[in-house]
């Protein structure tokens, strides 16, 4: 096969309930510095997509033109050699008018593209899929890869809280967190059942866990090592961390039993202070005064919603 040559840009096409627009959209400036009112978003940088709740492709980009053409045009040098091939038209709903196509209108562009490339076609177990989308006005080719949502698999643990984060807004958090795991230490001091761990140990990110009730400690064990996963859990107050992180991810405890009080909240919030450079919270209850009393400040935030519940979503920074 003719190497084709990656242009260092990716489309991704995003899949979301109205309920959880604005946790996606935090996730989607935690990668990629910006997000839209649109399911697809372009950029530089390159996520596996099957880290994201909400991303459900993602087109590697090889060629782009003004016209359709000019793609057909570009695919015509592509040589295949002995792998096999597929073109699809990618099924994106919300797109701008000038970038739509119906549904016979793409058999027919696929049909084109394919015709252009020299190999042979496979449209039921292809080595390599293309991707095909029109997107403000221009035309893009390129590998496509599919979301696979891993994260579905965790939503049945062995222990569970009624009041933990869901899996989805989990994995969010964790992506917001550390939207670029490599080199970087985080800890969830406050981690209760695990769900936090669970999605972010699954995504490679190097964290450890903490609680003060050794039975969700050992619970968030359990879950830990049933999903054939590796991370630390230890059992001690948030007050009692020595190591320096880079990110702390702290869900204000929140159940029938472990109800934080303001002053409890503050205290953890100033806990946190002396070993995280950035500070990620959960809470049901505005804290802006309190994250600020603790040195930190608010860079960035969301509203997860689940039905009538909420939940505030905090990005903050150690204050300079």
């Amino acid at each position: 096969m003719n190497r084709l040559t990656a242009t260092g840009n990716y489309i991704y096409t995003y899949a979301y309930t109205n309920d959880e627009k604005a946790l996606c959209q935090l996730e989607m400036r935690s990668f990629f510095g910006k997000d839209t009112d649109e399911k697809i978003v372009k950029s530089g940088v390159a996520v596996e997509p099957s880290r994201s709740p909400f991303i459900k492709e993602r087109i590697e980009l090889f060629f782009e033109g003004e016209t359709l053409q000019e793609i057909i045009e570009q695919s015509a040098g592509v040589d295949m050699g002995e792998a096999t091939f597929k073109v699809i038209f990618l099924k994106i709903n919300g797109l701008a008018e000038q970038d739509q196509v119906d549904f016979s209108g793409k058999r027919d562009v696929e049909r084109q593209i394919g015709s252009a490339i020299t190999g042979e076609a496979d449209v039921h177990h292809p080595d390599v899929t293309f991707g095909l989308i029109p997107f403000e006005g221009r035309w893009y080719l390129g590998r496509y890869l599919q979301s696979e949502p891993v994260w579905f698999q965790h939503m049945k643990k062995p222990r569970e809280y009624s009041t933990a984060l869901s899996t989805r807004v989990a994995r969010a958090v964790a992506n917001i967190a550390v939207p670029e795991p490599e080199g970087v230490k985080a800890i969830d001091p406050c981690c209760g059942i695990g769900t936090v761990l669970v999605e972010a140990l699954s995504m490679g990110i190097d964290i450890v866990g903490r609680d003060i009730n050794p039975l969700v400690v050992e619970g968030s064990r359990e879950n830990i090592a049933h999903f054939g996963l590796t991370g630390d859990v230890n059992l001690g107050p948030i007050a009692e961390v020595e190591e320096s992180y880079d990110v702390a991810i702290i869900d204000m405890p929140y159940n029938l039993y472990t109800h934080a009080t303001p002053a409890d909240q503050l205290a953890i919030l100033k806990d946190a202070y002396p070993f995280t450079e950035k500070l990620l919270v959960v809470t049901i209850e505005t804290m802006d005064h309190m994250v600020e009393e603790a040195g930190f400040v608010v860079t960035d935030r969301c509203i997860a919603k689940k039905g009538l519940f909420l939940r505030e979503i905090l990005v903050c920074q150690k204050a300079v």
